[in-house]
């Protein structure tokens, strides 16, 4: 008989990664084998409490049995056909999904970067067909510290040189403006305008929240100008900010939404271009596509998740818990942290550099069972799953505090 295969320690799955793997990534030393809820298991059956929830893409925690159930019973059944032919899954999941989100039309994807390319698309083609906008003008006006992906399209309106030096030349078309600046962004918006592309809230620039009025005041300026207002909802969507989407803290409605990460229930990679008629509308057939986006197995998650966020209860844990984790930052700040972001189950926490940097103090986290992601400098992000409990909240304020101390 032959003999099963040892399994292989973290160190060594660490080791083995490093010669056959791009190196595009600087992971924690941990290696994830199992996982449930808000908790992760590594190869050795150490556990730790998950508190980035895969960059927001684990709202319903790992392995949610409603999600779980509904891609096992797809499995059975269909997985793929390509849009060449129909499937039986998709027209629920594009009528929910514009019904929760107060929209039209979905324009179903995969990735959020496809996402946001596709939205570009659109609202190129929208300023063409709709504004008159002469070919090949269209601008679009976006915000400096801004992270909508890492295409070569989307890495050329990017002001991170880590991900734009070396990917040059970059594609024409963008106007660069301080984001939470409606003076600038006003001065930026002209007849060749075809949108104003925003994060509401920016996560990798470290939880960046802009003043109240702010996405009002986009609304209002990209209305009076005749050009679109695209929101880009795929971190700050689907619950995590304590509302569906994170526009509706200021009852903004985009004319385009951009949605992802979370719409996978982190099963399968789901993402949407979700709008107006009048938008979507503009496309078609051949115009744009893709061979896995709308999906059978991606549809039937897709719905799963939808059907969660209809309920509200997600929306509501992450609008109560947050208020937990607001009043648990606040009492360390001047104990190590020296200023904090949050909305909802989602903050850009400051430590002090005396103490580390975000990586540091991820590392020193990581061994006190916590999980995070340091972002610039030494900010890092807390963002855990939105079925987080309150004691496993305090229990990560606890490390935190006591990662801090020592």
């Amino acid at each position: 008989m032959t003999a099963p295969a040892r399994t292989r320690t973290s160190a060594e799955l660490i080791e083995a990664e490093e010669p056959v793997l791009a190196h595009n990534y600087h992971p924690l030393p941990v290696v994830v084998a199992r996982a449930e809820g808000t908790w992760v298991e590594d190869v050795e059956g150490r556990r730790y409490l998950d508190m980035l929830a895969g960059y927001s893409a684990l709202n319903f925690g790992h392995r949610h049995p409603a999600l779980t159930e509904a891609a096992h019973r797809q499995l059975d059944r269909l997985t793929l056909t390509s849009r060449a032919f129909h499937n039986d899954r998709l027209a629920e999941f594009a009528e929910r999904l514009a019904a929760l989100t107060g929209q039209d039309m979905v324009l179903p994807m995969n990735t959020g970067a496809e996402a946001v390319e596709s939205g570009i698309k659109v609202a190129r083609k929208w300023a063409y067909e709709v504004k008159g906008v002469p070919a090949d003008r269209a601008t679009i006006v976006v915000a400096a510290d801004n992270f909508h992906g890492r295409t070569t399209t989307i890495v050329s309106f990017s002001t991170d040189e880590t991900a734009r030096s070396g990917f040059g030349p970059f594609t024409p078309g963008f106007r660069i403006v301080p984001y939470n600046d409606l003076s600038a962004l006003e001065a930026a918006i002209d007849e060749t305008t075809a949108a104003v592309l925003i994060e509401p809230i920016q996560g990798e620039a470290g939880v960046l929240i802009p003043d109240d009025g702010y996405l009002a005041g986009v609304r209002e300026l990209t209305r009076r100008a005749g050009c679109l207002f695209v929101a880009d909802e795929i971190q700050s969507g689907l619950g995590r900010t304590g509302r569906t989407l994170a526009v509706e803290h200021e009852d903004v409605v985009p004319d385009v939404l951009l949605l992802g990460k979370a719409l996978g229930g982190g099963i399968v990679p789901v993402s949407a271009v979700v709008g107006s008629r009048e938008v979507l509308g503009v496309l078609r057939p051949g115009e744009h596509g893709s061979t896995f986006g709308g999906n059978p197995l991606a549809a039937a998650v897709g719905t799963a998740v939808v059907g969660l966020l209809e309920t509200g209860e997600f929306q509501l844990r992450a609008a109560a818990l947050g208020k937990l984790l607001r009043e648990g930052l606040v009492q360390l700040v001047g104990r190590g942290v020296v200023g904090f972001r949050s909305r909802g189950l989602w903050a850009g926490v400051d430590v002090d550099p005396a103490i580390g940097t975000g990586r540091e103090i991820g590392e020193r986290l990581m061994r006190e069972g916590v999980l995070v992601k340091d972002t610039h400098g030494s900010t890092i992000r807390l963002a855990p799953p939105l079925t987080i409990t309150e004691d496993e909240l305090r229990s990560a304020l606890a490390s935190l505090e006591k990662v801090l101390a020592a």
